[in-house]
Order: structure tokens, then sequence, then C-alpha cells
């Protein structure tokens, strides 16, 4: 691999001005589509192949007639000084909205009822149910699109708001919002990943280098998720996923080149020496390190659900530009730079003077690891038992999933739920749809009636070969709250054979079984996996053993966290998440999962794979951990700090689930860098003494033996 790497350096070399090109070309290509990348983004992808709500929804697009009215809705609020002619012309503003957009359709039924109620009373709200030929999962693009339109057809003072309604609605809303959100948080991230790579380098040359790569990664990154979500369906949900992941992974293997480039300069090598040995070192660890967060969010394929699987891709996409553009563009523009690349401003060439004349004296982190290693057995437990504090809150750890509980309040979409919801009920929005027999059928109506969590229930509606019928029920309350849920799953246990349960309740109550299910398949891959690539590369069992066991408490710790914060709400002020959502969102644990053993494995390759060539050296393993720490742990450091920095953005976010994957990962990784590599690595490794290096001689042989870390002569 290192001689990939510096046959790759002399190509980069020998072309630079060509490699620099392709990439200006890639660039100017990709900023258009980035800008769209948006376009063809869905809000849904949250079904489940196979389960019940899936099998009704595939009985209704092929059996029923009439079975789509009511999925998605619209809802008149006239203004104060409204009269009821200015109200009923709300109902032509819609119609001509509708006449706009494929796929929906404003039954005549429901306009004649409209117009009769306003006309009654033109002050009082009135709900229009439409009617959409395309599967509830696809309810939210209809949504979006007519959102739009109506926008453009109720332009200027208008006597009437139309508020859409219903759960393809409320997903499309959270989609709008997400898209808002993901523009603040880069607007809000970059200048602090700036400021913080300025604090570092000190030099404005150095700092600009990660923040282009970081740029330039996530901008094509977005040029190739509009490309493929024209062919594939992607969650909406991809675009937060790839900027949060890939401003902190593009700017952080970047750093770790840069930094590993300037102290061989600073050691004495030219500009070439250096990069190529930058390049056989750190570069290395950073393809391994990305190939490895590539993998771990594989993952997420074993659950078979679109929204998760595309949130992986994305992340997979960017982290691999992002390796790509730090083996490439970044020697190129180090070739360019040369030894400005390594100059320090006025303040870092202050700082390293005085540095200098305290030579005599160990440095920070000398003495740091040395207080942990003489108080080992004390340090483990202080640790541990911070860590364990952190994560005792997960045993509480609920999941739910929904949009209606992810809007701020005051937002346009939550107002327009309120308003429909005040007229018709919550459980209007989101109605149990019963597919059963034709005999069973007023068995099934029975059934309905008597549960008293359903407020009513529809006339029995045949299906075209007349063998089944649907029957509809409201529930009492809205269709992402528990007692909708728990009706759901009543019904599954108590209605005749032959008969399906489906709708919005039921199709979220199978998302979270299905993840619930499958949590166990994503932590053995990645836990699996992560123990086999640090094998590897560590050439030890039990240094690969204690790595993973380690991460398992970050990941721990961040848990805590969420439920304490978002379940319980005990920080709703302090971090702005502006509500209590009672339980965390569906996707988040996966999410964090992956994305944390992922990411923490960029510290522990670069920190173990730096002990492990000083114990090589020296046969001590004391020396080895000092030595090893205090010339990786300012990197590690600056690393960390970034990426928490980009995490705790998007906590600041509009979106529940973007604030719950932001604040999870930032006190993971900020945990990881900080307790775990400074306290439990040390300390841990100071007691297990020469075992830290053991592997049986068979298994010796077949394990390469240059650390990554370690540049060939």
């Amino acid at each position: 691999m290192q001689r990939l790497m510096l046959r790759l350096d002399a190509l980069v070399r020998g072309r630079r001005r060509a490699v620099l090109a392709v990439w200006l070309a890639l660039v100017a290509a990709a900023v258009p589509l980035a800008a769209r990348q948006s376009d063809h983004l869905t809000g849904g992808g949250f079904n489940v192949p196979g389960s019940q709500s899936d099998r009704v929804e595939a009985e209704l697009r092929g059996d029923y007639e009439r079975a789509r009215e009511g999925a998605l809705g619209a809802v008149i609020v006239p203004r104060a000084d409204a009269d009821a002619r200015g109200a009923r012309a709300a109902v032509t503003t819609l119609d001509r909205a509708v006449a706009g957009v494929a796929h929906v359709a404003l039954p005549a039924q429901s306009r004649r009822a409209a117009l009769a109620a306003l006309s009654r009373d033109g002050r009082r709200p009135v709900v229009v149910p439409l009617r959409v030929d395309v599967p509830l999962t696809e309810t939210p693009d209809v949504a979006t699109a007519l959102r739009d339109r109506l926008d453009a057809e109720a332009r200027g003072s208008v006597p009437a708001v139309v508020h859409l309604v219903g759960q393809g609605a409320l997903w499309a809303g959270l989609q709008d919002l997400s898209k808002e959100d993901l523009a603040a948080a880069e607007a809000t991230g970059l200048p602090i990943v700036a400021l913080i790579l300025l604090a570092v380098f000190g030099s404005l040359a150095a700092a600009a280098l990660p923040l282009v790569l970081g740029a330039i990664s996530v901008t094509i990154t977005g040029a190739l998720i509009y490309l493929i979500s024209r062919e594939l369906e992607m969650s909406v949900f991809v675009s937060n996923m790839a900027s949060m992941i890939g401003i902190g992974v593009a700017v952080d293997y970047s750093l770790f080149v840069l930094a590993r480039f300037r102290e061989e300069i600073r050691a004495g090598a030219g500009p070439e020496r250096a990069r190529a040995v930058a390049l056989q070192t750190s570069g290395v660890a950073v393809a391994f390190s990305g190939l490895t967060v590539m993998l771990s969010l594989a993952g997420l394929y074993l659950i078979d659900t679109t929204a998760l699987r595309s949130m992986a891709l994305g992340a997979i996409l960017v982290v691999a530009v992002s390796v790509l553009a730090s083996a490439t563009l970044l020697p190129a523009l180090l070739s360019l730079l040369g030894h400005r690349a390594a100059r320090r401003g006025r303040l870092a060439s202050l700082v390293a003077r005085r540095r200098r004349g305290r030579q005599d004296r160990p440095g920070f982190w000398e003495r740091w690891t040395g207080v942990v290693m003489r108080r080992p057995v004390a340090s483990l437990l202080a640790a541990a038992a911070v860590l364990l504090g952190l994560a005792a809150p997960t045993v509480a750890l609920r999941t739910d999933n929904g949009a209606l509980r992810q809007f701020p309040a005051g937002d346009e979409t939550l107002a327009g739920f309120r308003a429909a919801a005040a007229v018709n009920g919550p459980g209007a929005l989101a109605p149990v749809q019963v597919t059963a027999p034709r005999a069973r059928a007023a068995d099934v109506a029975r059934a309905l009636r008597a549960d008293p969590e359903v407020a009513r229930v529809a006339p029995p509606l045949p299906s075209r070969d007349g063998r089944r019928v649907l029957l509809v029920a409201a529930p009492r309350h809205d269709g992402e709250s528990a007692p909708a849920k728990a009706l759901v799953r009543r019904l599954r246990a108590e209605l005749p054979a032959g008969a399906l349960v489906g709708g919005a309740s039921a199709e979220g109550l199978d998302f979270r079984d299905l993840v619930a299910g499958s949590m166990w398949k994503i932590a053995l891959f990645v836990l699996g996996l992560s123990y086999v690539v640090l094998l590897v590369l560590l050439r030890s069992v039990v240094l690969a053993l204690k790595a993973v066991l380690m991460n398992l408490l970050s990941v721990g710790a961040a848990y805590g966290v969420l439920v304490v914060v978002f379940q319980w709400g005990w920080a709703d002020r302090v971090l702005g998440t502006d509500v209590q959502t009672g339980s965390i969102q569906t996707i988040t644990p996966p999410l964090i999962l992956a994305v944390v053993f992922g990411l923490s494995m960029d510290y522990e390759v670069f920190l173990l794979s730096r002990i492990r060539e000083r114990f090589g050296a020296t046969g001590d393993t004391r020396r080895a951990v000092a030595e090893g720490l205090s010339t990786s742990a300012r990197t590690i450091t600056s690393a960390a700090l970034i990426m928490v920095a980009v995490f705790a953005v998007f906590v600041s976010t509009g979106v529940t689930s973007i604030k719950q994957l932001g604040l999870g990962s930032a006190v993971a990784i900020a945990v990881d860098a900080t307790v775990v590599r400074l306290v439990l690595v040390p300390a841990a490794m100071e007691l297990v003494g020469r075992w830290n290096w053991w592997v049986p001689a068979p298994l010796g042989r077949l394990l390469p033996r240059r650390t990554m870390e370690e540049a060939p002569a």
C-alpha cells in the first residue's frame, strides 16, 4: 500500500497541472448540479417491504377506487377580516393549483362541500380532501409540488390561507425545513472550521487547504446525489448526512496528511521528501480509515429501507471523494505551495520559539501520560465512571418516528395540522386502513367501532373484484401518537384472519420494529469489522479488542446524552431543542453507531499506529505510549475539535432527527478524543503491559509487519 501511495505521489508530482485541471473541471461541472441536489429527493422511503402496511399499500394501488381520497388534503383558514365571498376564492386558488400538478385531483364532491361550508360561515377553517394516485410513500413529493403551485397562485394579499395537511404534507414540510437547515448549517460551520484551522496551523495558506478540500468534497458529492436521485429513490435527509459527515471527514483527512507534511519539513526534509513521507504514512492511514468508515456505513444496508440506505450512500460517497481528494488533489496543492504550506504565522512562530526555549522540560502530553500511567487503576476507574455515568440513561432509550413532532413551534406546516385537527380531529389526517375478506367485513367493522381509540369508521369500500373490502377508521389521536400505534397493534392481534392493517401509523410502527430488530445485525457487523481492521493494522489481539470495547462506551455515552436531552427534555432551553419529543427518532441509533465507529477508527488508527511504531523502536510500553501520544495528540485533538464543531452546528437546526444525529455524534467524538484516547488508552496499556502486543504466532505470520505511520527507508 505504501509503495502504491509512493507511485501515486510520483504521478501527481509529474502531472501536477493536469491533476489540478481535472479537479477544477469536476468542481465547475458539479456546482450547478449540487445546487439542484434536492430536486429529486423524497420525504418518503420509510416503508418496509413485505410488512402489513406495505401489503395494504399494494392493495390500495391496484384494487380500490377512491381509496386515495383524504391521503392528502388542504385546510382553508380564512383571515380575521375575510367575508364568505373572499374565503370561497381560496377554493378557486386551490383548484387552479391542483390542476397544475400531476397525480393529484380535487374531487367535485370535496369542492362542493368546501364552498357550501364557506358560504355558511366564511370565518371557520374548512378541510378539503384531495385525491392522489400514488403510493403513500410518494405523497410527500406530490405535496411539495402542490405547495409550490399554491405559493405561485396565491401571490399578494389573499383572504384565506391554504395549508396542506396529511402525512404526505408533514413529510414535505420537513423536507423544506431540512433544506433551509442545511444551508444555514453550512454557512455557520465552514467559518468555525476555518477559525479552528487557523489556530491549529497559524498560517492562512495551510488553514485554507483542508477547508478547500472540504468544500470541494461536499460540492462534488452534492452533484453525485443529484445524478443518483434521478434514477433511485433517495431520502431528503441524504444531503444533511453528506454535508455533516463530509465537511468534518474531508477536513480531518487533509489535516492528518498536512500535519505530517509540516512535521517532516520541520525535521529538515525538503518539500518533495516531506510530501512523499506524508502520503506513505498518514496518506495510507487516511485511505484505510476512509475504507473503514465506508464499510461501517455499509452496515446500514442490512436494514431493508430506502431512507437509511440512501443516507448511508450519501455518507459513503462523501468519504470516498474526501479520500480521493486527500490522495491526489492535496499532494498537487502541496507541490504547488512547497514551503509556504509549512510556514508559520507570526503568532505561531512566537509560540514555537517559547517551546524551543523549554526543550529541557517534558512537553504537556509527556507529563499528562506520565500522570495517567503512574496511577493506571485510579485513572481507569475515573474514566470508566464518567463514561458509564453518561451511558446509564441508555437503559431508558425509547425510539419512535414521524414528522409531526419534529417541527419547531410556529412552523407553517404545524399550523395547518393544528387547524385541520380542530375541525375533524387529529386522527382524521392519518386514518387506519384495514383490508379484509368481504365475508368478514361486518366483524371487522364491529371490532373497529368497539375500540375506544377509534373515533369513527367510514362505510366499507369494495375492491374491484368484490372479494375484499377496505375500512378506514379515524383514531382519536394523531397518527404518530402512542395511542394510535397501540391501536394498530391491537387490531393486528384481534382482527379475523385475512385482515391487514395499514396506514401511516402502521407504516411508522413497521419501520420502528424493522430498525429495532436489525440493530443487533448492524452492531455485530460494525464491531466485527472494526476488530478485524484494527487487528490487521496493529498486529495485536488485545489492542484491537480494547479499542472496540472503548468505542462502545463512546456510543453508549452518546445514547445516554440523547435520552437526557431529547427524551427527558432536561436541556431544551440550553441546546435549543425546542420540543421534548419523549423519544429518540428511530433512525438515530443505527446512524450514530455506524458513523461513530467509523470515525473513531481515524483517531484509533493514528494514535495506536504511532504507539506501535515507537514500541517497535524502543521495546518500552510506557515510553512508546508517551512518545506516540505526544506526537499525535495535538493533531487528533484538533481533528476531533473540528468534527465536534461541525456536528454541533447541526444541533441548532430545526429538524429533530438531524439535531439528534448532530448532538449524539458530537458527544461520542468528544468523549472518544478526550476521555478514551487521553485517559483510558494509556491507563489500560500500562495495566496490560507486554500483553498489549500479543498475537498468536500463526496469525502473526499472516499479518503485515509495517505500521502505517512508519515510513519506509
